[in-house]
């Protein structure tokens, strides 16, 4: 062992979610089952396309006033 290796740390709150993890072990799982129900979304093709279509180009200056409703 080496001189300058210092004792292994670990914090409270790596403490807290290892404890968490060994008493519900499915935790993992339903975490990945909730962010497959919200995110993890297959797009068809034509869903791409309507949404490439839909997208409106920005311009080069978002607080520009060239759309001002005055005409100013």
């Amino acid at each position: 062992m080496s001189i300058f290796r210092r004792p292994d740390y670990t914090s409270e709150v790596t403490q807290f979610i290892e404890q968490l993890k060994t008493n519900k072990p499915t935790l993992e799982a339903e975490q990945r089952a909730g962010r497959a129900l919200l995110w993890d979304k297959k797009l068809s093709l034509s869903e791409q396309a309507e949404y490439s279509e839909a997208r409106v180009p920005q311009q080069p200056y978002v607080y520009g006033t060239s759309s001002h409703p005055n005409g100013k």
